[in-house]
Order: C-alpha cells, then structure tokens, then sequence
C-alpha cells in the first residue's frame, strides 16, 4: 500500500502550531542584515531563556508593542515607570531580569553599533560574512552552541551585554541565518541559500 500523496513540503522536525510553521517558511534562517531586526531576535532570544519558542512567538506581537518597534534608541531610553508597566504587561514575558537585560543591551547595542558602523556588521563577522550552510539530516545532529556562538557570546558578555550565553546566541544566528541550520530535506534548506 502507498502513503497517501500530500502537496504538504517537508520541514524541519520542529515545525509543530500554525505560527511556527509561519515563522519556519518565511524568517527562520533568511539572512538577515537590518540592525533593528537583529535587536529584536536579540531581545528575543534573551526572553526565551528556559521557556520555549512558541511562547515568545505567541507573545511577539505584544512585545513589538510594549518594546516600541524595538528601536534600540527608544528601549535605552526606558526608565523605571517604563519598567514597572512592562512588568504589568500580560502581553509579554514579564522578568524583571530579562526586561532590565534588554535595556542594558539596547545600551550596549548602540555602542556596538557607534564602534563598527552597525550591529550586522559586527556580528557577521563571527561567520566571517556569509552564512554557514550546514548539511544535518536529523534534528539531533543540530548543535546547543558552536565556537562561533562561544566566541561571540564571550565579546558580547565582555561588552556588557546580559542573557547573551553561547546557546542563545546559537539561536540567534540560526533564527537571522547566520548559519543555515535547516535540515537538508527541509525545502527551506535550498531556499534560503539563494
């Protein structure tokens, strides 16, 4: 007997609800180059400490809202009536240590970005400017951290930024394509290399 024929594509084993399927398709791996867009998969990569994907994904829209667009500029700016609402905020993950984080990074992100002309150009540099194409055919072969994420989490830390570990900024650079870590049957694989 023969499977049933599906126009269904094949993707990456972790695709599961309908918003991470949306994320997986369209942003998950793409290169990406615009420092405002890296400042928020940044902030959110630090809020998903110990909590799973999908919850920041359900929370995104809310924190585009509460986090202004993440303009770094605006963030640096919040104060502590800024940080008392945010903490009241049932729309976003609400750490009182994640949330003084990423005002501290939006600080530090614009150091960053005075000091190498942006944020994209600092941080592509850790994959020598180009993303890395790797070939993994299971969601085991996937690593936690590389030396790559270890070398930029370490001059990150160094520069004072917070919740910016070698995993999470493992994340980081497969969520902006710095590394394309799609699995190879994915069909998301070729597309993003192109």
């Amino acid at each position: 007997m023969f499977a049933a024929m599906t126009d269904e594509p094949v993707r990456c084993g972790w695709v599961g609800s309908a918003r991470m399927c949306a994320y997986h398709d369209t942003e998950w791996g793409v290169p990406l180059h615009d420092d405002r867009k890296l400042f928020e998969f940044l902030v959110l990569e630090g809020m998903q400490a110990g909590l799973s994907w999908s919850t920041v994904l359900d929370k995104r829209d809310g924190f585009r809202r509460a986090f202004l667009g993440f303009d770094p500029k605006v963030v640096a700016r919040f104060d502590a009536r800024k940080v008392k609402s945010l903490l009241a905020d049932a729309a976003i993950i609400r750490n009182r240590q994640k949330i003084a984080a990423a005002i501290g990074n939006a600080r530090a992100f614009l150091a960053l970005q005075d000091e190498f002309g942006s944020f994209d150009a600092y941080s592509w540099r850790f994959v020598g400017g180009r993303p890395r194409v790797n070939h993994r055919r299971s969601l085991r072969q996937l690593p936690a951290r590389t030396r790559e994420s270890d070398r930029m989490s370490r001059d990150l830390i160094a520069r004072g930024f917070k919740f910016v570990g070698s995993t999470i900024l493992y994340a980081h650079m497969q969520a902006t394509g710095m590394v394309n870590d799609h699995l190879v049957q994915c069909f998301r694989w070729s597309e993003v290399q192109r």
